[in-house]
């Protein structure tokens, strides 16, 4: 990413406000962005050395054309390394890698083995995913609930056939809303057991003072909190079961309706290319607002944390910290 070029000046987060969801939204679509991976390498080049310009203060301020090279670097290069990120696994590529393992998922009347060997791709995308950005990851257990979900679901008489094919179609959603989120937990367990560092959320008054004295110290921090930590890896989850909600959800639901059509009754060799175009469509538009959920750097009131930190808040009594992104839970500085 940016920060791994050459020069000492930092690059504004985003052009976006990340203060709202919306301008998280769309910094959150410029980071999944698909049409960054078809940069070319004298592309990445040229991109690399508008970033390392404006950070050496060879270009006095932000322009269209470096926020353009900013979006292509951030999508491209490892965040420590510098280096490109293995296409399949960065973030722009995540809607097109996730979109086999998903529609492996949605296929109807997967006996037990398709289920668990689906559900075990799925995982190890994530972990191939998280590994790729620097992230140590652990995989979740074999998806036990999905199995006997599909076992469950024929036995179920007292319900209408119709009611019994949506709830079938639905079973992937539990087994990767449940797998997710546990997957989480069990990555992130070590910040929940040792806590994850907070910061005095500073005034406007003296982030102006800092932005104009360079030799600026950094801000300290305030210790770690299990408690801020406990609200990070849970809000991630969240945000995984939030992302997986539409593409689990809807396709399947669209899918049952279309398939009662004529046409399609007509055209089953189409089913799966328009199950795939659902999929697709919808995974698109989940990923950022499931990735704006919740802001990357958050502040909340001191008297929230273990009782160590009470007294210690900045501005108005606050404290903030990362949260990291749901995919990709890189730590930044949260001053320069």
């Amino acid at each position: 990413m940016s920060a791994s070029l050459p020069g000492s000046r930092d690059l504004p987060a985003s052009q976006y406000d990340l203060k709202t969801y919306w301008g998280r939204v769309r910094h959150a679509a410029d980071i999944s962005d698909p049409r960054t991976l078809f940069v070319s390498s004298a592309g990445l080049e040229r991109a690399k050395s508008l970033i390392a310009s404006y950070k050496q203060n060879r270009i006095p301020t932000m322009t269209p054309e470096l926020w353009s090279a900013k979006k292509v670097v951030d999508a491209t290069l490892h965040p420590d390394t510098g280096t490109p990120v293995f296409l399949p696994f960065r973030m722009s590529c995540y809607v097109l890698s996730n979109l086999v393992v998903t529609a492996g998922m949605l296929t109807p009347g997967l006996q037990t083995t398709g289920t668990l060997l689906w559900q075990i791709g799925n995982q190890s995308l994530n972990v191939a995913v998280n590994n790729a950005n620097a992230n140590k990851s652990t995989p979740s257990p074999s998806r036990k609930s999905a199995i006997g979900l599909n076992a469950l679901v024929p036995r179920l008489k007292s319900i209408s056939p119709n009611t019994r094919l949506i709830l079938s179609r639905l079973v992937p959603f539990a087994a990767v809303a449940s797998a997710s989120a546990l997957n989480v937990f069990l990555m992130r367990g070590e910040e929940i057991r040792q806590g994850i560092d907070v910061y005095p959320v500073l005034s406007d008054s003296e982030r102006a003072k800092r932005e104009l004295n360079e030799d600026a110290e950094p801000v300290q921090s305030l210790g770690k909190s299990k408690k801020a930590a406990t609200i990070a890896v849970g809000e991630t989850a969240i945000s995984r079961v939030l992302n997986a909600t539409p593409i689990m959800v809807l396709p399947p639901l669209i899918l049952v309706r279309l398939e009662k059509t004529d046409w399609l009754r007509a055209r089953p060799r189409m089913v799966t290319p328009i199950n795939l175009a659902l999929i697709l469509g919808t995974s698109i538009f989940a990923l950022p607002l499931a990735l704006a959920a919740f802001p990357s750097r958050q502040a909340i009131s001191v008297d929230s944390l273990e009782e160590e930190f009470r007294g210690r808040g900045g501005d108005l009594g606050m404290v903030e910290f990362n949260r990291g992104i749901p995919f990709n839970e890189e730590e930044v500085p949260l001053y320069p």
